[in-house]
């Protein structure tokens, strides 16, 4: 017996619908989605996703690490961050970057918000 994997995502929007149709369309993430090379077929309840590593760690109540008013922040594991900050630089959406997120033994790092100002983190893991 034991737990094997993340089984869903739910949290609360002022627009659900909306906010779908953004992870949809700038992410590739949600319902109806298939990440490359996951062996997934396309269905209208659920995101197939690559198997892979999953950090479940909560954070200090006080850190500044996301906004104060947040409870959570997503963390998205990508193959080629520097082609998705392409895209989603060309589709208007602000990317913050700091050196010091990145290192040679984690990978790299860049955040973004969704429009209702949920933190994202894209994260592509080293090699």
């Amino acid at each position: 017996m034991g737990v094997l994997g993340m089984g869903g995502l739910f949290f609360r929007a002022k627009d659900p619908d909306a906010l779908t149709a953004w992870y949809r369309e700038y992410l590739g993430v949600g319902a109806g989605c298939v990440a490359e090379d996951s062996g997934g077929e396309v269905n209208e309840w659920t995101w197939h996703t690559q198997g892979g590593p999953m950090v479940f760690a909560p954070f200090k109540a006080t850190t500044d690490y996301f906004a104060d008013d947040k409870q959570f922040m997503i963390n998205l594991r990508v193959r080629d961050l520097e082609g998705m900050l392409e895209q989603l630089n060309a589709a208007g959406i602000d990317i913050i970057t700091k050196p010091e997120w990145d290192s040679p033994e984690v990978g790299k790092f860049a955040r973004i918000h969704d429009p209702e100002g949920n933190a994202i983190e894209l994260w592509e893991p080293p090699a």
